[in-house]
Order: C-alpha cells, then structure tokens, then sequence
C-alpha cells in the first residue's frame, strides 16, 4: 500500500478554494447557461419564456436551470402554477461576465483556439 503524501493545511485550503472556483466556471461553461444568465440579469423569467426568447427546448431549459440552481446562481419563486427564475447576486456576476468579457478583448479571443476547450473541440463533442 502506497502511502500519501503529506499535503500542509494552506495548500489544502487554496487546492479546495481552487476546486470551488473550478466548479463556479465549470457551471458558467456551457452558452446556453450563459444565455439562461443574461437573460435572468435583466429580471425574472419563467422557463417558458426562456423557451422563446434562447430557442432551447423546454427540457434543455430546466436542466439549465437546474445546474445553475445547484451552483447557487438562481433561485425560484412559485407563481400560480409556474415558478419565476431570478439570478442571485446580479451585480457580482455581471462583474464577473463583464470581466471575462475584458480578458476575452484582450486575448483576442485566443480561447476559441484552445486545442482542449476551443470552438473545434466543441464541434467535435
């Protein structure tokens, strides 16, 4: 049996705030979620609405909606029979677009050419 290696505490705390950061990008990854968000950063939404105004299906929607949930992005209100959607913390996440949005200008959206996570990788999948 091989024995692990000792990690000290403060690289135990960075590697878990790393993986948290990791998790809120992963969850931020996909464009529909992305659409989903901006479209929630103007203000609430049923998944119906949603439906028209990105094109998805309802189902694609409401997994969406789902994963976003489950990251702690938005939230849901009953109304009648429909729940409205919102986006928590607005202000930091549009912060948060608008300065991926900055770096995006500034690479020259080099990222779209990434062998792993670039647009031909994202064709091929």
């Amino acid at each position: 049996m091989t024995a692990l290696p000792r990690v000290r505490t403060g690289e135990t705390a960075e590697r878990t705030a790393l993986t948290a950061a990791a998790c809120l990008f992963h969850g931020l990854s996909d464009p529909s979620r992305l659409a989903i968000v901006r479209h929630l950063a103007v203000g609430e939404h049923r998944v119906v609405d949603l439906t028209y105004h990105l094109g998805l299906a309802q189902s694609t929607v409401s997994k969406h909606l789902a994963c976003l949930k489950d990251c702690g992005l938005v939230a849901s209100r009953p109304h009648g029979r429909a729940s409205m959607w919102s986006l928590n913390h607005t202000d930091t996440v549009m912060e948060l677009l608008s300065a991926a949005e900055r770096l995006l200008a500034l690479t020259g959206d080099a990222v779209t050419l990434c062998p792993n996570f670039g647009t031909t990788t994202l064709e091929r999948s």
